[in-house]
């Protein structure tokens, strides 16, 4: 399950973040993961939680985007949806196709909250 990995890999970006950031806690995680991205959903939300116990984003809630794949035709320059990487143009039938759309794995954002700042001294 290469989900876990990508998980651990997650924490460590956000928390590195949100520590230079001086976050007491992260709070809120917005990932973009297209259909055609080859990780699953569901099985990244459970290494999330799993990956995330004892950091900063322990009790952040996870939002994923799931886009939809989108080829181009190469001949035709047509758009229409696609659920894998091979597809026939459903105007010209051309087999050279483009995915535009649907691979997309980034982090959106962040929201983290910070510590309170004691000015007196």
């Amino acid at each position: 399950m290469h989900e876990m990995s990508i998980a651990l890999s997650i924490v460590e970006a956000i928390e590195t973040k949100a520590r230079e950031e001086g976050a007491e806690s992260i709070s809120g995680i917005d990932l973009v993961v297209g259909k055609l991205a080859g990780i699953q959903p569901d099985s990244l939300r459970f290494c999330f939680s799993a990956a995330a116990k004892g950091t900063l984003a322990e009790s952040a809630l996870l939002h994923i985007e799931e886009p939809e794949g989108v080829g181009k035709c190469m001949e035709c320059c047509a758009k229409f949806p696609v659920s894998f990487y091979y597809a026939e143009c459903p105007e010209c039938r051309s087999l050279r196709i483009e995915i535009v759309s649907g691979e997309e794995f980034r982090i959106q954002t962040i929201t983290i909250e910070e510590g309170e700042i004691n000015n007196n001294v």
